[in-house]
């Protein structure tokens, strides 16, 4: 659940739990209310009875016969004055017939729902009736009763407690549209940071939040900043670092082909010779010059080999002849080396000649080692590598049919996409890995103004050291 549905939530649980509150606290008071208004009842018809009586009294010298001569109006209009709204009064004279007047039962409201009524009754149970005494002379002459009748009782506080619900649910409303405002206001800085956070993760390290009003929030604005530079600068030394390591090991691979060229080509140079001397003298000695031919065969075999590893070691005329001439070379010795026969095509769009040596040697590596894992990994019937320079980009795609997984190739620990993936890093380009129709397509965007085409910037000195320092210890 997100925050601010959460924060909506509670808001409305805050809200109902105080609609609640003061609905409780007004059916409580109502419910006093009409107990206080049963008792006034009650004293009123009291004082009226004893005033008749008085002057029944002083008129007539007796106190016989009061409801008769002292009340004949006791249904009249006049007497349902003294009487509150649902409640009914029981005037009793001693050795007279009690007397009964209701008042205003029909104009209590309209009916509350059996769960109020339910529930009502369950917390409150009726209001008890009030017994008053008329007195005369320090005597008792007759008893007032008076009993609020239950379904008027009921329907005056859900009257109440009606209007009371309906003003708080508009209330309620209006909070909650004013709550989720304030909160989507409030909240905003929160959006702001997480989009941020989704670019840095993505790898726009150079993203920057702006400053908020909310101290919390400014806060984690600024942390989140700090941790972009720091990212950014670690980026930095981690580029130089690869990039250094690349060429170091363009370096090693160059010195080992040279000793291979100079040391083991001169060796089987000269073992091949020996061969050839060797079954030319043995002409009278069938078995010795069989070895010697079969020596022969196993050197030029070793020669063969030997000259794809200086190939794979040191691209051949890639500083004479341009990267184009190198790429046409690499791609035309594959399709011998496919299990199953299959034509591999490069196609070109774009000056490619202008591309500094860093570049250019990495283009070709990057090609080299899509090229092996498509052999490698799958069977593939055809391949097509195509590269295109633009004035600010080079585009490099290579797609083949071998029947890979692009989401295993993505996610795989394997030395040859780590590989792709670290030289295009430290290109600054991005790399690619998509399904293709029956296999997979690898591609790269690098940006033609990268910074392997400067010279070592202090972090690359940096980077240096810690090589030179790394190669001292070792």
């Amino acid at each position: 659940m997100g925050l601010f549905i959460g924060l909506i939530l509670r808001v409305a649980a805050v809200v109902l739990l105080c609609l609640s509150l003061a609905t409780a606290w007004v059916v409580a008071e109502v419910h006093e209310g009409l107990r206080e208004e049963t008792a006034a009842s009650a004293d009123r018809v009291v004082r009226e009875a004893q005033e008749l009586a008085w002057r029944e009294l002083t008129w007539r010298g007796s106190t016989g016969r009061f409801a008769k001569y002292a009340f004949p109006d006791w249904r009249s209009s006049h007497t349902l004055r003294f009487i509150s709204p649902g409640n009914c009064v029981a005037l009793t004279w001693a050795g007279e017939a009690t007397l009964q007047q209701c008042s205003g039962l029909e104009t209590a409201g309209r009916p509350a729902p059996a769960w109020f009524e339910g529930l009502y009754r369950g917390a409150f149970g009726d209001i008890a009736p009030i017994r008053r005494v008329v007195t005369l002379n320090r005597r008792e002459a007759g008893t007032v009763v008076t009993t609020p009748d239950r379904g008027a009782a009921v329907r005056q506080v859900w009257r109440q407690v009606r209007v009371l619900i309906a003003a708080a649910a508009a209330m309620a409303g209006g909070i909650a549209l004013l709550a989720a405002l304030v909160i989507g206001v409030a909240l905003r800085p929160a959006r702001v940071i997480t989009r941020g956070l989704g670019r840095m993760e993505r790898g726009d390290h150079a993203t920057k939040l702006p400053r908020f009003r909310a101290q919390e929030f400014d806060g984690i604005a600024q942390a989140v900043n700090a941790l972009s530079e720091r990212l950014q600068h670690t980026d930095a030394e981690r580029t130089a670092l690869t990039r250094r390591l690349f060429a170091v090991q363009e370096e090693e691979r160059r010195a080992l082909a040279r000793d291979l060229h100079d040391e083991f080509g001169q060796c089987l140079t000269a073992t091949g010779a020996l061969a050839s001397a060797i079954e030319a003298e043995a002409s009278d000695r069938p078995a010795l010059r069989d070895d010697a031919r079969a020596i022969g065969r196993i050197t030029r075999d070793m020669m063969g080999t030997l000259r794809n590893a200086l190939a794979r070691l040191r691209p051949p005329d890639l500083d004479e002849f341009g990267v184009e001439h190198g790429l046409r070379r690499l791609v035309s010795t594959w399709p011998g080396r496919s299990a199953k026969p299959a034509p591999f095509n490069l196609s070109f769009s774009g000056d490619l000649s202008t591309l500094s040596g860093p570049m250019a040697l990495s283009i070709y590596r990057i090609v080299q080692e899509c090229l092996t894992n498509a052999v490698r990994h799958g069977r593939p019937t055809r391949v097509d590598v195509g590269i295109v320079r633009t004035p600010d980009r080079i585009e490099l795609a290579v797609v083949d049919d071998g029947g890979g997984d692009a989401v295993l190739v993505e996610t795989g620990r394997g030395q040859g996409v780590l590989g792709i993936r670290e030289r295009i890093g430290a290109l600054g380009g991005t790399l690619y890995i998509n399904s293709a129709p029956g296999g997979v397509s690898i591609e790269a965007t690098i940006p033609c103004e990268s910074n392997a085409d400067q010279s070592p910037s202090p972090t690359n000195q940096t980077a240096d050291r810690d090589l030179a320092s790394m190669e001292l210890a070792a």
